[in-house]
């Protein structure tokens, strides 16, 4: 083969890529491109080919790859507040237009229901909350800083500090979430600077990193080798067919029969204190991310300046290390009890939006401790539909759900938060006779 010869499969897509736009595209055509080296997206019946683009998409290339080769119009539209630039930027990347794009009821339904949360401005942010949970974010650390130095360093001032900063700390996880999900700003900017301050000098961690696992979660949450909130099974097993499968094949790590009862020292006490933190190092020095480890640098050098004069160099580490440990038993069941005991499965791909984000999703009853305490993660199922949807309109959408899922016959789970809790538990001894009966039968 001469220099500069294309191969015949290469031909083939360069034609497809400059096809006309007269020239419908078949839906089964767009299905072939799902691997890393070919990516074409579908997006409002139109196509695209994010080949290239992926590796420079802000959200990561993954998240592309996910929905390579699929419809990926719902997740577009729910990922992306600035549509017409990103529409405008899609036109160097079309390839055609699909006239087949198999559509369920549902799914109008939704995209019906979406429009109409558009125009009732729910996707609009109500500023004042917002500056009033940053406010008693910042409020908290100061209260305990100036209790210990009105009061001296006790046992008793030791501990209220610890549980201050430690809502504080919780707290400052969730608006930054918010920020992260660019549901408080209009444009970008400002919601990746204020990420980058809350998560970054506020917490001590990187925002890419975050977007990277975050973004990807909800693409296809609860879904083996796309979600990797789920990619725990070197310590545990979760959902039905996911143990058996390992335990036809004797694979594992740990007595997973037993992993209901290690939880409790594996799960919540070391996410935050151990693992989040050795993840984040990992991560920026990977991806020489040095300005994401520069503002973890800068959030431990202020809470070391601040809190030595107290405790002095391995007393500081130790108080550190103590609102870290509470700070994650709150994360992670807050986090967990939403996905964990739903349904975990690998990727289908004829999965519409509404059924792939209620399949994996479940909401806790509402109330004013409940939104304030899990950050109004209680209203995942809405959360999950509309990323961007600012937290003070999930109320207002929360009906129009229901009275979707009602009418197509879809689950719309909702549990007290001690249920929530307490089904963590129950999944995972569930998982976990289910691999031991798979590995011994």
């Amino acid at each position: 083969m001469g220099k500069g010869a294309r191969t015949l499969k290469e031909e083939e897509d360069r034609s497809a890529a400059s096809s006309s736009p007269d020239t419908p595209i078949r839906f089964e055509e767009v299905k072939k491109h799902s691997t890393r080296d070919d990516q074409w997206l579908l997006i409002s019946g139109k196509v695209y080919n994010v080949t290239e683009f992926a590796k420079r998409h802000p959200g990561g290339a993954r998240i592309i790859n996910h929905y390579a080769g699929e419809d990926a119009t719902d997740a577009w539209m729910a990922f992306h507040n600035d549509k017409e630039k990103v529409s405008r930027y899609l036109k160097s990347l079309y390839v055609g237009d699909v006239q087949d794009v198999p559509t369920s009821d549902i799914t109008e339904d939704f995209r019906k229901l979406r429009q109409l949360v558009v125009e009732r401005g729910w996707l609009k942010p109500e500023p004042w909350f917002y500056v009033w949970h940053f406010l008693h974010v910042v409020v908290l650390e100061l209260l305990a800083v100036l209790l210990l130095s009105y009061f001296g360093v006790t046992w008793s001032t030791t501990l209220i500090a610890m549980v201050m900063i430690t809502i504080s700390q919780a707290q400052t996880g969730w608006t930054q979430h918010d920020y992260g999900h660019h549901s408080v700003f209009p444009d970008l900017r400002r919601s990746h600077i204020f990420h980058h301050i809350t998560i970054g000098l506020m917490k001590g961690a990187s925002s890419h990193w975050w977007n990277f696992r975050h973004f990807q979660h909800h693409a296809k949450p609860n879904m083996v080798r796309k979600d990797p909130d789920i990619n725990i099974a070197f310590m545990f097993l979760i959902g039905d067919k996911l143990p058996v499968e390992f335990g036809k094949r004797k694979r594992g790590f740990m007595p997973y029969q037993w992993q209901h009862a290690y939880f409790f020292l594996l799960g919540p006490p070391l996410l935050l204190p151990i693992y989040f933190h050795l993840e984040i190092i990992y991560f920026c020095f990977k991806r020489r991310d040095w300005l994401d480890f520069a503002l973890t640098v800068g959030f431990f050098f202020r809470f070391f300046y601040t809190y030595m004069p107290f405790f002095g160099g391995w007393g500081t580490f130790a108080f550190y290390m103590g609102v870290r440990f509470l700070e994650s038993h709150w994360f992670t069941w807050v986090t967990q009890m939403s996905h964990l005991p739903n349904e975990v499965d690998r990727d289908n791909k004829n999965l519409d939006w509404v059924h792939m984000q209620l399949q994996a999703s479940c909401n806790v009853e509402p109330g004013w401790f409940n939104d304030w305490f899990t950050g109004h993660l209680n209203y995942q199922i809405e959360h999950h539909l509309f990323p961007t949807m600012p937290r003070t309109s999930f109320h207002k959408v929360a009906p129009l759900v229901q009275s979707l899922c009602k009418k197509h016959g879809v689950e719309y789970r909702n549990k007290t938060l001690v249920t929530a809790f307490i089904d963590i538990v129950r999944m995972l001894k569930k998982s976990g006779q289910l691999w031991y009966d798979a590995y011994y039968e």
